[in-house]
């Protein structure tokens, strides 16, 4: 499995939502980065005005700065919540159903169209 590729993994509700919140901070960090650029850009024009400009080019750099960090901060939190998710199917109080989508790849591959299990 490659890092960064979501459809080389299973994805559980809760690592689904992870992706999700992760991609709306990445994608709102990147438009907060361009905002801060073209306001930098037009603040520059003028010479009384090229100090603040200067601090936005400046806070925009931090801002695409920390994309790949978003990114990579995502990645280790789905990491831990799949090594969580492994830890518990091992557990021997959980009920045996409760990962076997997870377990046999497929959930779909578990269950006929009644819904009984073929197992």
């Amino acid at each position: 499995m490659r890092l960064f590729d979501p459809r080389e993994r299973q994805t559980t509700s809760g690592e689904a939502r992870v992706y999700a919140t992760f991609e709306i901070l990445h994608t709102t960090v990147d438009f907060l980065a361009a905002g801060l650029f073209i306001v930098g850009s037009i603040l520059f024009f003028s010479e009384s005005t090229k100090t603040a400009g200067t601090w936005c080019f400046l806070a925009g750099s931090i801002c695409f700065a920390l994309k790949p960090t978003i990114r990579l901060t995502r990645e280790v939190r789905l990491a831990s919540l799949r090594h969580v998710d492994r830890l518990a199917e091992q557990a021997p109080e959980a009920p045996a159903d409760i990962f076997s989508g997870r377990r046999n790849g497929n959930a779909d591959h578990d269950h006929g169209a009644g819904g009984e299990d073929h197992r």
